[in-house]
């Protein structure tokens, strides 16, 4: 359970990216139970959004706030609340999807108690605790890292393309984490081309 609120906010941001503006003036509020989804065509800034709102890029101008603080001088607290998931999995494939938990969780600020074999077992993974994991799919691939949502107590999670290479069941295992997530009080962000099924839903789409 999450029990300090938290809230994450964007002010007037913009992008410019290769002398291209992406997007100006952009603004967001999330509270407590918040999911935002990012929409838009390819090309548009939804990766560039997310990378600003998790202060791998700065902002041709405008700030991120979190909790009402500029997340530049609340560094250290806000990585410590926040988990990112990008295009890029990041499961070491010489290790097993066992070992690449175990690295996960020693490497969190807020680690929870929990048997990372049952973690692999909700995410859809029973059985493949052990085998390296270059030997997965890319689908499997992609649960081992959403997995390491699972892991900490984080408040807030930032996901590029959560649904990539998964099939259906894959995505609803993803869907029910994001849906207990938000009912526990936290926030997501995600962009993905693949329709959410929540009530607590919102949509950001960047112009066309």
């Amino acid at each position: 359970m999450i029990n300090t609120p938290a809230t994450l906010s964007a002010h007037d941001l913009s992008c410019i990216r290769d002398d291209r503006l992406l997007f100006k003036d952009l603004n967001l509020s999330l509270q407590p139970g918040d999911l935002l989804q990012i929409e838009g065509h390819n090309g548009s800034g939804k990766t560039s959004l997310l990378r600003i709102l998790c202060g791998l890029l700065l902002p041709e101008s405008g700030e991120v706030r979190w909790n009402g603080e500029n997340i530049e001088t609340v560094r250290s607290d806000y990585y410590a609340e926040l988990n990112y998931v990008g295009h890029l999995h990041g499961v070491k494939g010489e290790l097993t999807p066992l070992e690449n938990l175990r690295v996960a969780q020693a490497f969190s600020a807020k680690p929870k108690t929990l048997d990372l074999s049952a973690v692999l077992a909700q995410i859809g993974l029973r059985g493949f605790e052990d085998v390296p994991a270059r030997t997965l799919s890319a689908g499997q691939r992609r649960r081992v890292a959403l997995a390491r949502l699972l892991l900490s107590e984080t408040r807030l999670w930032i996901l590029d393309e959560p649904f990539t290479s998964l099939d259906k069941t894959g995505i609803e295992v993803i869907e029910t984490l994001l849906h207990a997530h938000a009912a526990q009080g936290g926030i997501a962000v995600l962009t993905s081309h693949h329709p959410v099924r929540s009530e607590q839903l919102q949509r950001l789409r960047l112009s066309d």
